[in-house]
């Protein structure tokens, strides 16, 4: 039987799901971007990279799952929820940098420079993060539906990857550029792009077991699947669309 059901009614884990998708993306982008690695591969030498990146696509992960199990309307909420939360934080770390400290607490001399360094980031590289995460989750969760839709809801595997192929490279052509260009050299900046695309991309088939697992585990426990066959796929929408078939 299909039915249709308003955002989360009935449902048990989606909020923990919306609620973890965004306690990942604002760690990813405030505590990891800050740092740049470096990794040593066998055959391949050094690489450089972003610490954010060991963590930013497991977003992708619950994004797939989310946009799997109830639809892309739902998944188009956390997206939202998410695009919220990044505005507040970077709005609130931005006025807690610009006032000035008490001088009548010594650990302000230590805690002020430290507090620019970590949460000052440039409006440039605020904005690009920012873009970047939209445009790429929407585009990910887009072509997820989309291939269930045309696989009938099969090769869950070609769906995940598929679809964080294509979000994890817009993501990463908008950021990277938008954030670095002119600051990086060109080659810093394409062998940057290159590596965090592909090590995205390994990390995402690397969980795939464990995407199948959570999947199928939610489908029951839920007892729904959702297939976006009538939706409206804009992203300035909170409506609830998409058919969940039980």
């Amino acid at each position: 039987m299909n039915t249709q059901a308003a955002p989360g009614q009935g449902f048990k884990y989606y909020d923990f799901l919306l609620g973890g998708m965004v306690a990942v993306l604002l760690c990813s982008n405030l505590i990891g971007p800050g740092k740049v690695c470096t990794v040593t591969l066998p055959y391949f030498g050094e690489f450089a990279f972003g610490a954010g990146n060991l963590f930013f696509p497991i977003g992708y992960i619950f994004g797939d799952v989310l946009t799997e199990v109830y639809g892309y309307a739902r998944a188009r909420r956390a997206i939202w929820a998410g695009f919220g939360a990044m505005l507040f934080a970077t709005l609130m770390a931005a006025i807690v940098v610009g006032m000035t400290p008490s001088p009548n607490e010594p650990w302000n001399a230590t805690l002020q420079p430290a507090l620019e360094v970590v949460f000052g980031n440039t409006w440039r590289i605020v904005c690009a993060s920012m873009l970047a995460y939209w445009a790429g989750d929407f585009v990910n969760s887009y072509v997820m539906a989309r291939m269930k839709v045309m696989t009938g809801g099969r090769h869950l595997w070609m769906r995940t990857i598929g679809s964080t192929f294509c979000g994890q490279g817009v993501d990463s052509l908008i950021f990277y550029p938008l954030a670095f260009y002119g600051v990086w050299t060109n080659d810093a900046l394409l062998a940057v792009i290159g590596f965090n695309f592909v090590f995205k991309l390994g990390v995402e088939v690397a969980m795939t077991p464990l995407t199948y697992f959570v999947v199928n585990r939610l489908k029951k426990a839920e007892g729904v699947d959702t297939f976006d066959t009538n939706t409206d796929f804009t992203p300035f929408s909170l409506r609830d669309e998409g058919v969940n078939k039980r």
